[in-house]
């Protein structure tokens, strides 16, 4: 048996307020529309159905065994497609009670705990999973679904057109030494002069890579690495340690700061990364994002000030 096309959800949960309440008045109050939009879905229900659901007493509705028959399966159809609803924009990620954020290492040290206490205001029953990676990896992961947005450097490899960006900061590359350092007391560095110092660097895929050897470039040389590590919280171990130096942004000041300083590079050699939120296009109506755009917002307003 097919099902005919009058037959709606719309009409049913129409069917199911004048139940409730006992006539139309009451049912169109709570529906916030007309008597005659009411009674409308309900001749139309009934021709739909092609059974009566109702007699008339003077202008009155009283139903019949069929309308009880048809409410109590009513309800439980509307209940069925109401979750079928949640679980189908749950699994596409929109509105669900997980939210999965990619982040960069150094966005760990103030800007992720910020933005993620700022959510949590806002809904406080979301359950948060984050996810650390590099600007390559982070973008795979957010193409493919398996985060809601990412916190990442915005260079070429963000820009893609089924992805809006919202940018947050800019952010300069410094050198970073050891405390220790002679070149930790100069108020800039001429990086030409360490032409023949060993550095330490992220490995590809991370931002920072690929804006040091930027800098790299402007300087005229090719560094001495002496390791290339996975996250920026062990290179700066290392740099602290005098491995080696290393070209950072200067976010991860407070990090190490006893033990690691960062010196402003010569203006010859400035670079400036620029950090923003990245998410999918297709997501950007879903209501966690839209949360957590709006803390970016926030944000990005205090970082200007």
């Amino acid at each position: 048996m097919l099902i005919d096309q009058e037959f709606t959800l719309k009409k049913l949960e129409t069917f199911l307020a004048f139940m409730r309440s006992g006539n139309l008045s009451r049912a169109a109050a709570e529906l916030e529309t007309s008597n005659v939009s009411v009674h409308r879905a309900l001749h139309s229900l009934e021709s739909a159905l092609r059974c009566p659901l109702f007699k008339h007493e003077g202008r009155n509705l009283i139903p019949l065994d069929s309308a009880y028959m048809l409410e109590d399966r009513a309800q439980k159809l509307i209940q069925n497609a109401v979750e079928t609803i949640r679980a189908t924009r749950e699994a596409a990620g929109f509105s669900a009670e997980r939210f999965k954020l990619g982040s960069l290492y150094s966005l760990t040290v103030k800007t992720v705990p910020q933005l993620i206490m700022g959510l949590k205001i806002r809904r406080s029953e979301l359950n948060i999973d984050l996810i650390l990676g590099s600007n390559v990896d982070l973008m795979f992961k957010l193409k493919n679904v398996e985060v809601d947005a990412i916190l990442v450097s915005l260079n070429e490899n963000t820009s893609d057109p089924d992805c809006e960006q919202l940018p947050l900061f800019a952010d300069d590359i410094y050198l970073a030494v050891p405390a220790e350092s002679p070149f930790s007391q100069q108020p800039e560095v001429d990086l030409a002069d360490l032409r023949d110092s060993t550095f330490i660097t992220l490995t590809h895929g991370f931002a920072t890579h690929q804006d040091g050897a930027r800098v790299f470039e402007k300087a005229g040389f090719e560094p001495k690495i002496a390791m290339q590590v996975n996250d920026i919280f062990t290179l700066l171990s290392m740099v602290s340690s005098g491995v080696g130096y290393a070209l950072l942004p200067g976010r991860i000041a407070a990090v190490y700061e006893n033990r690691v300083k960062l010196i402003p590079l010569q203006a010859r050699y400035h670079l400036q990364q620029h950090i923003g939120v990245v998410f999918l296009k297709a997501k950007e109506r879903d209501p966690n994002l839209l949360a957590l755009l709006a803390e970016c917002r926030m944000y990005s307003l205090d970082n200007r000030k």
